[in-house]
């Protein structure tokens, strides 16, 4: 009888652990949205996966920094038809940046599961070229025209001719929009360098999402004239910024 019994004992098969960091794409590509102190920029990343743990990547971006002192603001008034747009008062030019930079990226958490969190870090380094487009206003000048007084709006940018009209705040009518300049770039190059903490949900899926957050430094070879400077305002030739990043994008083999 007991022999009986024993002879009906089940055995459960040992449950199978998936290891799904064993899965390992070849390629990745991303696009990236980033906000950064001052700014912000977007970019496109195209990297080669050397380990699950381990990507080495090239960044493309372009994106637009300002001057923490700089300060929009708007009159609000009618003239001949139109109504003056917002402008900043001893601005010079606006800057707009191109990056490219080749780099690496770590994951520091090991995953039993494909989904899930995994924490890493990035970093990397590359040229840049900052770009200027000249900053116009609308001037109020005064003519006389068979005896009378008339005003006349002019569209111009910053010159040693021009200084006391442009820096007149009573004379400014407001800013000539973002379509003025592009024809008069000018160009500065440097170098930019990164580094951050990402947090990539689902680090070994088709599906690359990630966030990072980080600093960013720009240098140039010379002082990039955002601002007309006065004894009180100068330029600098660096910026250096905090940013936080979301990347998203694919893997292949």
């Amino acid at each position: 009888m007991s022999q009986g019994m024993q002879a009906q004992t089940t055995f459960q098969p040992k449950q199978i652990e998936f290891d799904w960091k064993g899965i390992v794409y070849r390629y990745e590509n991303a696009f990236d949205f980033s906000l950064h102190t001052h700014g912000f920029m977007i970019g496109y990343n195209t990297g080669r996966i050397l380990t699950f743990d381990k990507t080495r990547y090239y960044h493309f971006s372009l994106g637009y920094m300002r001057d923490p002192r700089e300060r929009r603001q708007n009159k609000n008034i009618p003239l001949d038809g139109m109504t003056s747009k917002s402008f900043t008062y001893g601005k010079l030019n606006s800057l707009y940046v191109l990056r490219a930079g080749i780099g690496r990226k770590k994951y520091l958490s090991e995953k039993a599961k494909r989904k899930g969190i995994a924490i890493g870090y990035s970093y990397e380094v590359g040229p840049a070229i900052a770009m200027l487009k000249p900053n116009y206003l609308y001037l109020l000048f005064t003519e006389s025209q068979n005896g009378t007084q008339v005003d006349d709006l002019r569209a111009e940018r910053y010159t040693d001719e021009n200084a006391d009209v442009f820096l007149d705040y009573s004379r400014i009518f407001g800013g000539t929009g973002f379509a003025q300049g592009w024809r008069e770039l000018t160009f500065t190059p440097g170098l930019q360098a990164r580094g951050g903490i990402l947090f990539s949900l689902g680090a070994y899926d088709k599906y690359a999402k990630m966030l990072e957050v980080g600093i960013m430094a720009d240098v140039f070879i010379k002082k990039i004239p955002i601002l007309i400077e006065t004894e009180a305002v100068s330029n600098k030739p660096y910026f250096i910024n905090l940013y936080l990043t979301l990347q998203l994008g694919s893997r292949s083999n």
